[in-house]
């Protein structure tokens, strides 16, 4: 048993990922759902490799774990661990490359069609008996040739695009690390001038990282170049919109409508102006939790994490730091 490396899984996965565990006898586990500070501090200690969700990993709990070698993280995000920590002790981390962008392009075409096609407005239409007075009702948009501008061309930009296509969409990028013949070659024209390009945008979707680059990049300078029936849908990182731009963008008709997975607080707060606009269409970070992806990520976070202590990790699957 004193040779079994100790995996400690912080919050809990579907439980074909833990069954990875189970069936393999060079791994012990322990699952904790309280991720009270006090209690991570503890249990870091003497684990060889973590599994976690949302849960923080800031660098005084990191420096702990004296033995710890591999952090796998559920999903692809990794702004809730200190990679400054993570690098200084020579911990890798992992992420969910594979499993989750179907289901996030999906929530995205959901998001955009639920706002241009009224989804509330109707069913509420119907459900109160005011069904005659449907020709009261403001009219809707079609998504049919218009043009939609993807921030972020990796594994979920490219899902993204083929069902963008398949509703005849103009699809164009920004992504300065990728190639204008790699973009080309699934459908999509490579932008580089933002402020430009974005007059003629009618659905934005974002797919990049949080970071000091990408930080406040959807603002109220931007927001007043597009087009009055531009509709905005953030299921990355909270942060990358000004929430208080936004609100102010959508009251003042500079934009159609937005749809937002994530927020710059997680729950956002009380008082966030945009849990009360009618012209928000809100989820609360669950664009990837279908049924198929939650499984897929929780065996890929615990492969990431056999591949690794088997020397079989995939580059693609590790955060660079």
């Amino acid at each position: 048993m004193s040779d079994k490396k100790k995996i400690l899984v912080i919050q809990n996965i579907h439980e074909e990922g833990i069954n990875l565990l189970k069936k393999n006898t060079d791994y012990k586990y322990e699952i904790i759902e309280n991720i009270d500070y006090e209690i991570l501090k503890k249990k870091i200690v003497d684990c060889d490799g973590l599994s976690i969700r949302t849960a923080k990993l800031p660098a005084d709990i990191i420096d702990l774990g004296k033995k710890l070698k591999i952090i796998s993280r559920h999903g692809v995000g990794y702004d809730n661990i200190d990679l400054n920590s993570s690098k200084k002790n020579n911990i890798t981390i992992s992420i969910t490359a594979t499993a989750n962008a179907v289901a996030v392009a999906e929530h995205v075409m959901f998001m955009l069609l639920s706002i241009s096609k009224g989804k509330s407005m109707y069913d509420e239409n119907v459900k109160s008996g005011k069904f005659n007075e449907r020709n009261k009702l403001p009219k809707t948009i079609e998504m049919w040739k218009k043009n939609i501008l993807i921030f972020g061309f990796g594994r979920i930009g490219q899902k993204l695009i083929k069902r963008c296509l398949g509703f005849e969409m103009n699809v164009f990028i920004y992504d300065p690390f990728v190639d204008e013949n790699t973009i080309a070659s699934f459908g999509g024209k490579k932008i580089e001038d933002l402020k430009s390009t974005v007059k003629y945008i009618d659905a934005i979707s974002i797919h990049m990282p949080l970071n000091d680059e990408t930080k406040n990049m959807i603002n109220l300078d931007l927001m007043k170049q597009m087009k009055k029936n531009c509709i905005i849908i953030n299921a990355a990182r909270g942060g990358i919109i000004n929430e208080n731009d936004l609100n102010e963008a959508l009251n003042k008709n500079y934009i159609y409508g937005a749809g937002l997975d994530v927020f710059e607080d997680e729950p956002p707060k009380s008082d966030n102006p945009l849990l009360k606009n009618d012209k928000v269409f809100l989820s609360p970070h669950t664009a990837a939790f279908t049924k198929e992806c939650m499984e897929r990520m929780g065996k890929e976070t615990i492969q990431n994490i056999i591949d690794f202590f088997d020397k079989k990790l995939e580059k693609s699957k590790i955060v660079k730091n």
